[in-house]
This record gives C-alpha cells, structure tokens and sequence, in this order.
C-alpha cells in the first residue's frame, strides 16, 4: 500500500472479519460502488436522460439497458485493481508508466472533474430557482455543506452520508407509474428502427454515453475501495456491490427519460429543453405544479450533491497520489491539510463559475460529449492496468479481456464518430 493509504486502519476489513456470515461480510463491503454509481446519476446525467425523453421519446431506452454490463465490467476492473494492489489509479498509472503519463491521466480527470461539478451546482441553482430561492443563497450554502461532511474525518461516515443523500433520486421511481407511459410505444422504441441518420440523436447517444461512463467514476471508485481497506478476501463482495449500483444508475436514468417522455415528449414531442424549470413544469400534469417542482427538486439536488462529494474526492485523491501528499478521508484535515483544501477549493471555484451564470442544459449536453471524447484515454489507462498491474491469481481471462477490448473499441468509435458529427455541425 501506498504511503498516501498507509493510515487507512479504522473500520478495515480482514479475513478474521470474515468468520461471521456471508450477509454481514457483504454489508461491509458495500459502499463504494452504490456510491459512485448513485453519483453516476448526476444533475447532468438526469438533464441528459430528460432532453433524450423530450426529444426522442422512448427510443433511447434501448442504449441505457446495453450500457449496463459495459460499465459493470468497466468499474469491477477499478475494484479488482484497487483491491489487489492497494493503490489508487493516479498511483499506480504513475507507478507501472512514470510520472508523465500519470499527469496527463490526473489533468484528463480535472477536465472532466471541473464540466462535472459546475453542472452539480448549476442544477442545485435550477432547483433552487423552483422556488424563487436565488443561485447566491442555494449554491453558497450547497458548497457549506459539502465542505462541512468530510469535517471529522472518517470515510465510513462520509460514505453513508453520501449514500443517504443520493437515495433521493429514488423519488423519480413512483412518479414515473403516475406519468402513465405507452407500453406499447415503450416496446415499439425496444425493438423498432432507430433514427440513426440523424445527427443530433447521435450526438445525444454520445451524451447518454458519457453521462453513464465517466473519468472521474474509475478514480473515485479505485481510491474508495483503497482508502476503505477492502482486502481480497472481499473482492467477490465487491463485485456484487458493483452489480447492484450498475443496475440502480440505469433504472434511474431509464425512469427519468421514460418520466420525460410521457409528459414533455407527449405534449411537446421533439421539443429540446431549455431549462430545468421547464423540466419540473412539464410534471405538473402528473404530480401537481408543487409536486412537480417539490419531486424534481429533490431528485436533481440528491443526484447533484452526491455527485459532487464524489468528484471531489476523485480530484483530491488523484493528485494526492500523484505528488505523494497524505490523501486518506480517515486523516483529519489537520493531517491531510493538502488533500482537503483540494477538495474544498474544487467546490468553492465551481460554485463561483455557477454564480456568473450558466446555460444548464447547453452546459450540461456540452459537458457530456466531452465525457464520452475523454472516455478512450480513461479507459485506455484503465485496460493497460488490467493488463499489466493485477497480481497473477486476479489477472484477466481470456473472455474478460476479450469483452473489455470490445467495449474500448466501441468506446474509440463512438469518440470518433462524434468527433465527426461536431465537425460536420459546425460548417
């Protein structure tokens, strides 16, 4: 373990942890992958399931289900490498390829990390709007609150906090059997043709790719399971934990975009978006206008803040391994000073950038794209790991490695071909 991890002993788990039942040894060990799979389903991912609802209605539903096993397989490779090696992935891309590859991963994150956490603060402000509270009360206090979590230092209570928050968006669940949809168009989306000649559903497919894939998910995911103390012996628990939140993230995408598509694409079809007003409005027939307003509030600002603790703490543990400062959740600020004020001052620079004033659901498709343009590197780095980094008993099969170069060629493409159509969008 790295000297950045060496401190992590509170509330590890071991093989004598173990003698107790299978049950319990699974609650232990679940955390990191409901966390960052809740946080998966940020404000901008439950803005670009919304838009693809409005836009495209139920078509897009097809792509949210294929997107599930490939980011399952993607994720359980970070928990394999983090729990095997006990290194976070800034660490250990600087261990296995130097300190130059390892910057050029750690700044593809911050990227990322910088579009993801202005569009958490931009929806807290659209949410906060609903209801007449203005940006300069809504995203100070958002910022006070995410600072204030990681105050005492411990990564259990800062991960149930996180998890207790993100369980919001769990109120999309119940208001999409009020919104009544189509069964029938629902199943014709399934299985009829797709507008595939069609740019901006393309463009749109690669923003619902790089809202459910996202650099700053493999840092985070890596650095929880380290800075935990997950072992071996849990690795299998492990997995189970990202199954579950690989699932939960899509039911909750599908849902938002099936909500959407039931009552914006109903009354408006192929309307885009223009604000997260008009988003909560478009509820009103289902739920009430304070319904409306009072259930996308909650689910956008749960989605938002989880999602910010999460990218943070992706940022602050990525440079922390790179440059070799104590990066630990389970260290007080006082002994990580540098790994805190890190995280700190990336919520207190986005939330600025927020209060001068931000299209959201521009931003937040922009911010998408760039996800899925970046995903090829991430990815990359993450595969050249699985191949070189795991200790013999853990490395890859053959058909392991086989689905994983399939899902980075589909990946490569997508990144490609979207490339192309901003190219041919721009003349």
């Amino acid at each position: 373990m790295s000297t950045a991890k060496k401190l992590v002993v509170p509330g590890t788990l071991n093989r004598t942890n173990y003698g107790t039942t299978r049950w319990l040894a699974l609650l232990a060990t679940l955390g990191p992958g409901v966390t960052v799979m809740l946080a998966d389903t940020d404000a901008g991912s439950i803005i670009t399931a919304a838009q693809s609802g409005a836009q495209w209605g139920y078509r897009l539903v097809i792509l949210q289900l294929l997107l599930i096993p490939i980011l399952y397989f993607m994720q359980e490779l970070t928990t394999r490498i983090g729990i095997t090696t006990g290194r976070g992935h800034g660490e250990l891309i600087k261990e296995q390829f130097g300190p130059k590859w390892a910057w050029f991963s750690v700044l593809t994150l911050f990227v990322s990390a910088v579009g993801a956490l202005v569009t958490e603060f931009s929806g807290i402000a659209g949410a906060g709007l609903l209801f007449g509270v203005p940006p300069w009360v809504s995203v100070p206090a958002a910022a006070l609150l995410l600072i204030l979590i990681t105050r005492w230092g411990r990564y259990s209570r800062v991960e149930r906090i996180a998890i207790f928050i993100g369980l919001f968006e769990l109120v999309f669940l119940p208001a999409v059997f009020l919104a009544h949809p189509d069964p029938t168009a629902l199943v014709h989306a399934l299985y009829g043709s797709q507008p595939l000649h069609d740019r901006s559903y393309w463009l749109l497919i690669a923003a619902n790719v790089g809202a459910v894939i996202m650099p700053w998910m493999v840092f985070y995911q890596q650095g929880a399971v380290v800075d935990k103390g997950l072992t071996p012996a849990a690795l299998k628990f492990s997995r189970v934990d990202t199954a579950v939140g690989s699932v939960a993230t899509q039911v909750i995408m599908i849902a938002v975009l099936v909500l959407a598509a039931a009552t914006i694409g109903r009354t408006h079809p192929d309307a885009p978006l223009a604000d997260v007003q008009q988003i909560a409005l478009a509820l009103a027939p289902v739920v009430g206008t304070l319904g409306g307003k009072v259930l996308f509030a909650v689910g956008v600002t749960g989605a938002a803040l989880i999602a910010a603790i999460v990218v943070s703490l992706a940022v602050s543990w990525a440079f922390g391994e790179v440059l070799g400062f104590r990066c630990s959740l389970n260290c007080t600020w006082r002994e990580a000073p540098a790994f805190y004020s890190l995280y700190a001052g990336g919520i207190i620079i986005a939330g600025t950038l927020v209060l001068l004033g931000i299209p959201l659901v521009s931003l937040t498709i922009a911010v998408e794209i760039m996800n899925a343009l970046l995903l090829p590197i991430v990815t990359g780095f993450l595969l050249a790991l699985g191949w070189k980094a795991l200790p013999h008993p853990y490395r890859l099969r053959v058909w392991e490695k086989a689905v994983l170069i399939f899902i980075y060629l589909v990946i490569c493409s997508l990144g490609i071909f979207t490339l192309f159509q901003l190219h041919l969008f721009s003349r």
